[in-house]
């Protein structure tokens, strides 16, 4: 990703969870705050009721797939934290990449 490094660290999770701004949808929950910087820094979490391993590990792959590929619209300086919900584990590549942009652009993310 050109413009994202990985967010890490407990902390900094749950520093989002208390602390940023959120939006829903079916499949995925986005948590968003500034962060000062120029680039975006994104945190996927997946928990064990999406499934077992391999399933959450197609999810998040699917999750940072559909950002990197829409890297460029997302505006910058930005700590990104998205959550996968249960529905994730069933919901095709297209769902997701859609409620990931419809999530960011109701935070404001997207740039026009």
């Amino acid at each position: 990703m050109k413009y994202t490094v990985s967010l890490k660290g407990s902390r900094s999770f749950r520093r989002m969870y208390s602390k940023g701004k959120s939006a829903a949808t079916p499949t995925v929950v986005l948590y968003v705050r500034r962060n000062g910087a120029g680039e975006n820094r994104l945190g996927l979490t997946v928990g064990t009721k999406v499934g077992k391993a391999v399933r959450r590990n197609l999810v998040r792959r699917r999750l940072r797939e559909a950002y990197r590929l829409h890297e460029g619209s997302f505006r910058r300086g930005w700590d990104i934290v998205a959550v996968a919900r249960t529905r994730a584990a069933e919901a095709s590549y297209r769902e997701l990449e859609a409620d990931l942009l419809r999530a960011a652009a109701r935070l404001g993310l997207k740039t026009p």
